[in-house]
């Protein structure tokens, strides 16, 4: 039996901004389970978080009117690109689609990942959002490779890896490979550095200085990966007097590590400098991609872990397309922490990336008003929303945004508060509309002319079907060979089916009546139809993606999944250089410059 009385926790609930229940997207109750509440108050202080004294711009500028590109770089690969796409085959992209009249590209996030091998491939499960993931240094570009003597060069260039023979990325053989001609490059111009750059820097401590500066952030950053190389990737397993920054870290981080890690970001940040320089002269540039949360056993969560919420994993409650809910493994926010504080470690984060962003994607945007916080030892459908101060949240990203002149995107799709889109169109920040979802009130595809102005218009996104694979129900085969249909997963494979085919007509009714298809319209001009239906909606920003303009099956992630789908794994069927010339490439180009 519980210690307290239902009333008394729900309103210790209601002050700490607990819920006890919530409403799904078709309206219907779901009352959460005391013992969830219980156990998710336990995570929070015994005060309820201080109210925000944040002001800040009412709103945000009026975004442009443009399209562009979505992608997964790590599939974009060049000819030049070791096995995996990189800086440089993003500025090449960004060139070329700048010089064909778009005006936006949206990558996936970049953030820094656990430093193991292999490298993790999700590029939402980060280690820090605030440093970048120098799996995407091209090794060429750098001054050090430039500058190096010839046989140097050829050490680093017999480095190079092969592309995988499955077609895959293969992240564990690229990182390898790359990180070694770092390390090699990096050793090769620590000699000379010290005596041109620094006047001769005699110590480590003080090559340190070099790479670090005045930049506590990054100090603390490369000193979490330093030390992880020795104690592994998760900092609660460490030795209890390294389980914070300090003096002790600080201490036991071997210092040529510490200076390595700088330099890397430091190389990072002027790669997408340059990229960010093939951008000028579009309405928006390159747009980045914040991921909803955190590694908690890593570098963010060991320098910020006095406003991260220990031992809760965030996530989403049951839906449509993952009817047991969804645990993300990530750490977040504690609300009451983060207030106190002011707000300044997100005000910081925000800062970090808008440094190299014309603009920014919120993933799971309504994270901002609350998230689903799963408690130790719960299944992923046994959590509750925890509420934040929305005003805060939303008032910092908009001022942010503001200073920085980018625009802000938010993902609103999924189980989200009427609020929360409202809030989003009021305010200026795009909204997001995918042509899966985006529907009337009984279930019907919308006509384009009735979907929302304030928002970025796409197909599909990396975690739902692309246009090819939803015309052949791909995304019924692969979630039944992952074994995540039936049994306790809700519908079984030939319901799904079934569903699927009622979906694929309903599309089809919608872009015949468009006049956008013909009843013998192929697959390959269903696609185009589709890119065509986008173009007349009213919505500010469009965004296609190259899976989908090449016929691409697969989804580049299959939520509730791991092992049994090659999650982030799928590059594009071309490369780099053919795939800007691809005549698919270039009719999409024509139908959005018409």
């Amino acid at each position: 039996m519980s210690p307290t009385s239902p009333p008394e926790l729900h309103a210790q609930a209601a002050a700490h901004g607990v819920a006890t229940h919530y409403e799904t997207a078709d309206k219907r109750r779901i009352d959460i389970p005391d013992d969830v509440v219980e156990a998710v108050l336990a995570l929070l202080g015994p005060e309820p978080a201080p109210h925000s004294r944040v002001g800040t711009p009412a709103s945000m500028p009026e975004p442009p009117r443009t399209w562009g590109w979505m992608i997964q770089l790590y599939g974009v690969r060049s000819l030049d690109s070791w096995a995996v796409g990189d800086f440089a085959d993003l500025a090449a992209f960004t060139a070329w689609a700048a010089s064909t009249g778009a005006g936006a590209i949206l990558v996936n996030p970049l953030h820094a990942v656990a430093p193991v091998d292999p490298l993790p491939a999700s590029p939402y499960s980060p280690s820090s959002r605030r440093f970048v993931n120098p799996l995407y240094l091209r090794v060429t570009d750098l001054p050090e490779y430039r500058t190096a003597p010839e046989a140097l060069r050829a050490q680093v260039d017999a480095l190079r890896p092969p592309l995988p023979e499955d077609g895959l990325i293969d992240y564990g053989t690229a990182w390898r490979a790359k990180h070694a001609a770092l390390a090699v490059l990096f050793a090769g111009s620590t000699d000379v550095g010290r005596s041109t750059l620094t006047g001769g820097a005699e110590t480590e401590d003080q090559w340190v200085d070099v790479w670090v500066g005045g930049d506590a952030a990054l100090r603390d950053f490369a000193t979490y990966t330093a030390l992880a190389e020795v104690h592994g990737p998760d900092w609660r397993r460490w030795p209890a007097e390294l389980r914070r920054p300090g003096a002790a870290a600080t201490a036991a981080a071997p210092a040529d590590r510490v200076a390595f890690h700088a330099w890397l970001q430091r190389r990072c940040a002027e790669q997408l400098d340059q990229a960010n320089r093939a951008a000028e002269g579009m309405a928006v540039g390159i747009v980045h991609d914040l991921a909803v949360g955190i590694d908690p056993g890593g570098a963010d969560a060991w320098t910020m872990q006095d406003v991260i919420a220990q031992g809760a994993k965030v996530g989403a409650p049951p839906d449509a397309f993952n009817q047991q809910g969804q645990d993300w493994g990530l750490a977040t926010w504690r609300p009451d922490r983060l207030a106190a504080s002011g707000y300044e470690p997100y005000r910081e984060l925000l800062r970090d990336i808008f440094r190299h962003a014309g603009g920014l994607r919120v993933d799971h945007v309504a994270g901002l008003w609350r998230l689903w916080w799963v408690p130790p030892g719960r299944g992923p459908a046994e959590g509750t929303y925890v509420h934040y101060d929305d005003a805060a949240m939303l008032g910092v990203l908009i001022e942010e945004a503001t200073r920085a002149g980018a625009v802000v995107v938010g993902e609103d799709l999924g189980t989200v508060e009427p609020v929360v889109s409202r809030t989003l169109q009021e305010r200026n920040i795009l909204g997001s509309a995918v042509l899966w979802f985006t529907r009337d009130g009984a279930g019907a595809f919308l006509p384009p002319a009735e979907w929302p102005a304030n928002a970025v218009a796409s197909i599909s996104t990396h975690d739902l079907p692309t246009a090819a694979g939803f015309l052949a129900g791909e995304h019924v085969l692969a979630r039944a060979e992952a074994g995540v249909l039936g049994g306790k997963y809700g519908r079984d494979v030939k319901d799904e089916w079934a569903a699927a085919a009622l979906e694929r007509t309903a599309l089809l009714d919608l872009l015949d009546a468009e006049g956008l298809t013909e009843p013998d319209s192929t697959d390959d001009e269903i696609v185009l139809a589709m890119h065509r239906l986008l173009k007349r909606t009213p919505c500010r920003i469009v965004l296609v993606s190259p899976y989908d303009v090449l016929g691409a099956v697969r989804q580049p992630n299959l939520p509730g999944t791991t092992d049994q789908y090659p999650n982030w794994r799928l590059p594009l069927p071309l490369p780099l250089e053919d795939l800007t010339a691809d005549a698919r490439m270039h009719q999409i180009v024509d139908i959005f410059n018409s």
